[in-house]
């Protein structure tokens, strides 16, 4: 069971206040709004009507922004939003304003710059105090009860008595972010970015339990990714060692649910055992899609069962019925974090008995005190992550029977504990539907059914692909930020774009349906119109028609997902080499000079960016396979490229007839082709072709050639 959000019938009875039981915001379709909608303070959403009302009222703007699985927002909530004494100086002295980070990542991004340059450090609940002008004079994150109950007379009493004080502050900021977003641009980029990211990532590697960083770690899929295509153009055995220990490493440790699959946001602690336990959409598309190109270049059996068990977790809890993907599962259940996901020796008994129990227990890392601390005493408690030290089938090599059987005996355990975990409160799911976020689950769905050859998965990213651009695709081709319950809104982002054009074209190279590929150029033709910067290249995250905010944002640091600007320049990548239109490589060059400066600085700030660099220097190559998608031939030929990990390729598929078809439409180099009876594959550099292959096995080998190469071949 779940906690269960006012249904939409009870909000239709309500009075235009929210009525005595609740705020504003129970007219809100965020489920972070609608978690706060019985505080006893007047929440507003954020939009003219409330920012009118600071202006007339000359009260200052109290901002809170956070999210739905965020475990601080729920204990800032619990602690003082829920507390009369706190929304009584509150309800008096400010606007209160609640913002849904995931909804408006602009002014996130805004305010979240503040934060950091008012206090040095960022996070969420994020808490802002700013003019009915929207410019902050005081910022920070989670405050408890007595903070607030210090601070808020004394920012109110400022705003009264100090706005002289105040305008200095206000002057200040503003400056200071005009200066941050100038800072951008530099050199040209070359190779030796791509190895000052590789020693950067390198001298912050933990050796002993991988991933980077001491604690709190976070997966960070995007650096991984960043190594293997670093492996992948100078074969340092060293990239793909740090890859594959790293990802084992989470695959077997309380950060990966082991019992119900999928991967917790982070780990509080160095060993990856103690996870902060909400699940997060991007973090199951991103870290499937690492282990799926690990996988690709180690075969790594425990990638490969990564990869499903993490898409059939998502398949399983956070697809919509509709077809688009919910965002999260909480941290939280029954007030508690973790409680969901934990268990103690006796419970473990209870359901498996002594036997099987204590085959649980020993393996899983179990114990009669816990392996679970209290956070706030730092005393056991009796209950424990489940986690690994090895794999299932090193374990299996112990044992006195057959590895498959002890395999089997332990997969009927964990159904065993997952369905008797099915009968316990649920974490809160966060059943909103983001463009962007479902943009990367596309790419995940449609890469593993590519290179797997699985079927279900390449039709579960089609539905999602299918109901984007149907629920959250306006008429004049417009992106929406949100849909849920049926209802779709506010304006898309950078991201939304980037991160669906990006899933759209992974789709077409899964299924060879043009239809995909046509849908993500459209995509991209219209971010050019909306986010470029045509002056100094890149994209900003907000269209030139959109909400003015302090300032216009463009981001390029990659965080716990991938800034929009670094999956457009993969894009640009993509779309320049499939319609050899120059334009997109013009385009794509302004951006790499735009933030060439950034990278100077922080070489590994934007690994994902440096994918589009490192695509361009390899350099890139077309394939082309020829040939209806019955012919077993052709099949072959698809099957032989999928399999391998090819980072720097577009990949095309000519039907026979081809001449009108709307392949040839979209890549116009394709006429120069001549029709055959005979599937036939090319590998193409620059649009000139080796010779046409009719054999399988020998596309095999020429395939394997492009695998790894040595640097002195390239620079």
């Amino acid at each position: 069971m779940r906690h269960k959000l006012p249904t939409a019938e009870e909000i239709a009875k309500l009075p235009a206040d929210g009525g005595s039981a609740y705020n504003r915001l129970i007219f809100e379709s965020s489920p972070y709004l609608l978690q706060h909608a019985r505080n006893p303070i007047d929440w507003r959403a954020w939009g003219d009507e409330a920012l009118a009302l600071a202006l007339s009222s000359d009260k200052p703007i109290f901002l809170s922004i956070g999210y739905t699985t965020c475990h601080w927002c729920h204990v800032m909530e619990r602690e003082s939003f829920e507390d009369e004494e706190v929304a009584r100086l509150l309800n008096e002295n400010y606007i209160c304003i609640k913002v849904d980070r995931e909804e408006r990542p602009d002014l996130d991004n805004v305010y979240m710059s503040v934060t950091q340059m008012m206090t040095g450090r960022g996070g969420w609940p994020m808490t802002v105090i700013m003019t009915p002008q929207k410019i902050p004079f005081f910022a920070g994150t989670y405050f408890p009860k007595s903070s607030m109950l210090d601070m808020l007379p004394h920012f109110s009493r400022i705003w009264k008595e100090e706005k002289e004080k105040v305008d200095e502050v206000g002057r200040s900021i503003i400056e200071n972010l005009a200066k941050a977003q100038s800072s951008q641009a530099g050199g040209d980029l070359n190779a030796s970015h791509l190895d000052r990211c590789f020693d950067a990532l390198s001298q912050a590697y933990d050796s002993e339990h991988g991933g980077f960083g001491q604690q709190p770690k976070f997966p960070t899929p995007h650096s991984l990714s960043f190594l293997l295509r670093y492996y992948q153009r100078t074969g340092k055995e060293e990239a793909l060692n740090m890859v594959s220990h790293t990802l084992r490493q989470i695959r077997l440790s309380g950060t990966y649910d082991q019992i119900g699959w999928g991967i917790h946001r982070y780990s509080t602690d160095r060993e990856w055992l103690v996870p902060h336990f909400e699940k997060m959409l991007y973090d199951q598309a991103l870290f499937t899609i690492a282990c799926l190109e690990t996988y690709q270049l180690t075969e790594d059996p425990l990638m490969k069962e990564a990869c499903q068990h993490t898409l059939d977790y998502v398949s399983r809890e956070l697809s919509s019925p509709e077809g688009g993907f919910y965002s999260a599962e909480d941290a939280d259940s029954e007030g508690e974090e973790g409680k969901f996901y934990l268990w103690t020796k006796a419970e473990l008994i209870s359901v498996l008995g002594d036997e099987d129990g204590e085959t649980f227990i020993n393996i899983f890392g179990c114990e009669t005190s816990g392996n679970y601390l209290d956070e706030a005493t730092r005393q056991r408690t009796g209950k424990n992550i489940p986690h690994l030290k090895k794999s299932i089938s090193e374990y299996s090599h112990l044992q006195d029977v057959k590895p498959k059987e002890f395999q089997q005996k332990l997969e009927n355990i964990r159904k065993k504990l997952f369905n008797s975990r099915e009968s316990r409160v649920h974490p809160q799911l966060d059943d909103k539907v983001l463009t962007d976020w479902n943009g990367l689950m596309i790419s995940a769905f449609a890469r593993t059914g590519q290179a797997m050859g699985i079927k279900e998965y390449i039709i579960r990213a089609q539905k999602a692909a299918d109901f984007c651009l149907s629920e959250l695709r306006q008429p004049n081709g417009r992106l929406l930020k949100r849909w849920r319950l049926g209802k779709a809104g506010l304006p898309a982002h950078l991201e939304d774009y980037a991160f669906l054009a990006q899933g759209l074209i992974d789709l077409y190279e899964a299924t060879c349906t043009p239809h995909y590929l046509d849908q993500a150029k459209q995509l991209i033709d219209l971010s050019r119109e909306l986010f470029e910067d045509p002056e100094v290249g890149g994209f900003f995250l907000t269209a030139k028609d959109g909400e003015q905010l302090l300032t216009r944002p463009k981001e390029i640091y990659d965080g716990a997902i991938p800034s929009g600007n670094s999956v457009m320049a993969m894009n640009l990548c993509r779309i320049w080499k499939i319609s050899g239109d120059e334009k997109y490589r013009d385009c794509l060059n302004r951006s790499f000079s735009a933030f060439s400066g950034f990278l100077e600085s922080s070489p590994s700030g934007a690994e994902n960016f440096l994918h589009a660099l490192a695509f361009v220097l390899h350099p890139p190559y077309e394939i082309v396979i020829s040939g209806n998608l019955e012919d077993e031939n052709t099949k072959k030929f698809i099957k032989e490229t999928n399999k391998r990990f090819l980072p720097f390729k577009t990949q095309i598929h000519l039907p026979r007839q081809f001449e009108k078809s709307k392949i040839v439409e979209l890549a116009p180099y394709l006429t120069a082709f001549t029709s055959s009876q005979k599937p036939t594959f090319f590998l193409c550099r620059d649009y000139a072709c080796d010779q046409p292959r009719v054999d399988p096995k020998e596309v095999g080998n020429i395939l394997n050639t492009l695998l790894v190469k040595n640097q002195d071949s390239l620079d």
